[in-house]
């Protein structure tokens, strides 16, 4: 079974070899761990005895950065070597001031796994969620490096619990500890005798609650919000099956303005997302006075997260695709969030939907429907919305529970 795996990852990444001339990602994934040995072995004095985080992307890596921000108040002087498996996650967060060193994962081989291994000597190392590579596991078994698993969610459908799962079952011996997100989550594991596990709940929860307690001010977002008295609806992360439906939405309720931040922020996608919603249409690099426009177009990174503070509502993009993008970073702020089918494997969209916060849509006409009761039914927008903060309020800590074991272990 182990053989398989390794034979499948072997495989799988020689697809993305194969697919980099002609599709931008793969070719992203191959060159952006050009010369990765090279870096990293100029880098290695420094990041002798360092604590490795591993993560997949921008969302895993805002589940690790509380904790990284806990670890490093207290031990400062501790090295991080920090990798991300994609391209996104890396150019995201090559510079982040947290690290000692930003870097790709190398390739999941034994190979490469004991020389990762070997040119750093991590002290620990801390993987995100979702992350499971067989060999740099082994490896840091191997090496006796203790490893801990933090944020993770466990499904039944996962391989871990199926009969063909052995060499995923392997991998969960690697961590000295797992710190998961819910009971279920713990009751599977026990299922299949693995008992070093803590519920200790999303780290999300902390970030989403430490970026609405700095309440950043976002001067050209408050001058579209404070213009007239008329409803807000901020749409993060939009793909265009969401932009389609929100912009037939807004056909229909024409006191509502909108503030939209595509997931895709080329030229090209930006101009075809413009064209779609009410004018007058404001671009966020524009110099233009926002405060008469019907919609404001971010073409810019790194504002969403502090853009839904000015919503009365808000959508989170993604549904209509492989799944929804972060609804907790709206809920924190205490706004309804809107999103589309696709977040089943989605644990908070779940809590969202439960707690009257949350509210799945398939087609314009649901969203109309939602935009209807939330605009229109005395109360329901307040009622909603106090249920999203609550819901996010309720749930903070898991970062301290994650540190309190780690810290003593380092």
């Amino acid at each position: 079974m182990a053989f398989l795996l390794r034979l499948g990852t072997t495989l799988y990444h020689a697809g993305i070899a194969l697919a980099a001339p002609i599709v931008p990602k793969a070719r992203a994934w191959v060159d952006g761990r050009r010369g990765l040995w090279q870096r990293l072995g100029s880098r290695a004095a420094d990041l002798q005895g360092c604590l490795w985080v591993h993560c997949a992307s921008v969302g895993e890596f805002e589940q690790a950065r509380p904790v990284l921000e806990t670890i490093k108040r207290a031990r400062p002087d501790l090295p991080i070597l920090l990798t991300f498996y994609s391209p996104s996650g890396y150019a995201a967060r090559k510079d982040h001031p947290l690290a000692t060193h930003v870097e790709y994962l190398p390739a999941d081989t034994a190979a490469n796994a004991r020389r990762l291994v070997a040119l750093v000597r991590p002290r620990m190392a801390i993987f995100i969620k979702y992350e499971f590579w067989y060999a740099h596991l082994q490896a840091l078994k191997q090496a006796r490096v203790p490893t801990y698993l933090v944020s993770a969610i466990f499904r039944r459908s996962q391989p871990f619990f199926r009969w063909y799962g052995r060499a995923h079952r392997a991998m969960l011996t690697c961590f000295e500890h797992l710190f998961v997100q819910d009971e279920g989550s713990r009751e599977l594991l026990a299922g299949i005798g693995i008992s070093q596990v803590t519920v200790s709940g999303d780290t999300r929860f902390d970030r989403v609650a430490a970026i609405v307690s700095k309440d950043e001010v976002l001067p050209r977002a408050a001058a579209f919000r404070a213009s007239t008295a008329r409803p807000v609806l901020v749409a993060g992360s939009s793909w265009p099956d969401d932009e389609r439906y929100l912009a037939e939405a807004l056909d229909t309720f024409h006191d509502l303005r909108a503030v939209i931040v595509p997931h895709e922020l080329g030229e090209a996608t930006l101009r075809t997302t413009a064209s779609l919603f009410p004018q007058p249409l404001v671009w966020w690099s524009d110099t233009v006075d926002p405060a008469d426009a019907r919609t404001l177009l971010v073409d810019e990174m790194g504002q969403l997260s502090k853009l839904y503070k000015y919503a009365d509502i808000t959508y989170v993009g993604g549904g209509f695709k492989s799944g929804i993008h972060n609804t907790l970073e709206a809920a924190a702020w205490g706004r309804p969030v809107i999103f589309g089918p696709n977040y089943q494997r989605f644990a908070e969209a779940h809590g969202l939907i439960a707690a009257g916060a949350g509210f799945p849509i398939h087609n314009a006409e649901e969203l109309r429907q939602v935009l209807g009761r939330l605009l229109q039914e005395p109360g329901a927008l307040h009622k909603a919305s106090e249920a999203a903060g609550r819901y996010v309020r309720e749930r903070t800590g898991a970062t301290g529970r994650v540190t309190e074991v780690v810290l003593g272990r380092l």
